[in-house]
C-alpha cells in the first residue's frame, strides 16, 4: 500500500500553503487513513477504474484512490491546492497516475478531461453538493458508480423514496440518473476542522435515463413546481406551469396520477409519465 496523509501531515501542508479551511468553500479535510480506505473500498475502485474526484483539497482521499492503481482526475477550484497536489501525491506514491484540473466543479465539462470517468468519488462541499452531483451526472454519462461523502441531511434526502419526510426535489432528480443508497455514517472526528454537522456516505449506481434531454428538462421543471409548495395537491402546485388547475388535473389524470396527490407521494417514474403526458398535450 502507498502512504496516506495523517493529521500532522494535513496541518503541515495547510501551514505550508497558508490555507485556512473556509466555510465558503466547504473545506473539511479528512485525516484518517482507515476512513479513506473504507471510502475507496465501498466505492469499488479497481485498477481498471477511471476515477473523477471533486475537491481533493490537500490530497487525503486522492492518495487512497491512487494507491489502488486507478488513474485519477481531480478537479480543484483552489489554485494553491491544485498546484500542490501533484507533488504531494508523487512524493508519497511515485507511480500514481494523477491529473489535476484547476476549475470549478459546477462548470467542468467533458472537454476539460482527457478521459471518460467511470467512478465519481468525492468528499463534497456541503453547501453545493446536490447541484454539483446533478451537474456531473448530466455531464459525464460514463460515470457508472459514485460514492460521495455529504452532509447527513443531504445524503438521506438523495437516497429517500416517496413518502419519506426528507423526500424532495433532489431525491427525484437524482433518481433520474440511477439508484441511490446510504452506505454508512462518517465520524466528525476524522475531519480537520471538525464540522458541526454529521456526514454520510451515499452510493450511486447508474441506469439508463428514462428519456432524452427534452423530457428531462420538462420533468425537472415539474419536480421543482411540485415541491415548491409541497403540502399542496399536485393540481394546485402544478397549475402555474400547466396553465391552471383544470388543465393540470387533465394532464395528471392522463398520466395515471391522482390530481389530489402531493409531490411527496409520487416517484420518479410517475414524474416521467407526467412529463410525457405534458409533452404529448403540447404537440
Amino acid at each position: 500500500m502507498g502512504a496516506l496523509l495523517g493529521p500532522a501531515e494535513i496541518r503541515e501542508l495547510a501551514a505550508e500553503l497558508d490555507v485556512t479551511p473556509t466555510k465558503k468553500l466547504g473545506q473539511n479535510f479528512v485525516h484518517d487513513a482507515n476512513t479513506v480506505r473504507r471510502i475507496v473500498s465501498v466505492a469499488g475502485v479497481t485498477p481498471s477504474s477511471r476515477v473523477l474526484e471533486i475537491g481533493p483539497g490537500l490530497g487525503s482521499l486522492t492518495l487512497g484512490l491512487t494507491e489502488t492503481g486507478a488513474p485519477v482526475t481531480a478537479v480543484e477550484i483552489d489554485k494553491r491546492l491544485a498546484a500542490k497536489l501533484p507533488s504531494t501525491v508523487s512524493a508519497l506514491q511515485p507511480t500514481a497516475t494523477l491529473t489535476v484540473v484547476q476549475q470549478d466543479a459546477m462548470t467542468v465539462a467533458a472537454s476539460d478531461l482527457d478521459t471518460e470517468p467511470t467512478h465519481l468519488v468525492a468528499n463534497l462541499p456541503y453547501n453545493i453538493s446536490v447541484p454539483v452531483l446533478l451537474h456531473l451526472l448530466a455531464t459525464f454519462p460514463s460515470i457508472e458508480r459514485s460514492l460521495v461523502m455529504v452532509q447527513a441531511e443531504v445524503g438521506y434526502r438523495l437516497a429517500a423514496g416517496p413518502g419519506s419526510k426528507v423526500y424532495g426535489s433532489p431525491s427525484v432528480k437524482a433518481a433520474w440518473y440511477g439508484s441511490w443508497s446510504t452506505a454508512g455514517l462518517v465520524s466528525r472526528q476524522v475531519f480537520w476542522p471538525v464540522p458541526n454537522v454529521d456526514s454520510v456516505l451515499v452510493a450511486f449506481d447508474r441506469h439508463d435515463p428514462p428519456g432524452d434531454e427534452r423530457l428531462r428538462s420538462r420533468v425537472f421543471t415539474l419536480v421543482d413546481a411540485a415541491f415548491q409548495q409541497r403540502r399542496k395537491m399536485l393540481r394546485q402546485s402544478l397549475s402555474g406551469v400547466l396553465g391552471g388547475s383544470a388543465h393540470a388535473s387533465e394532464v395528471l389524470t392522463a398520466a395515471g396520477i391522482d390530481p389530489t396527490a402531493r409531490g411527496e407521494a409520487i416517484g420518479v417514474d410517475d414524474f416521467v409519465r407526467l412529463g410525457r403526458s405534458v409533452l404529448a398535450a403540447a404537440e
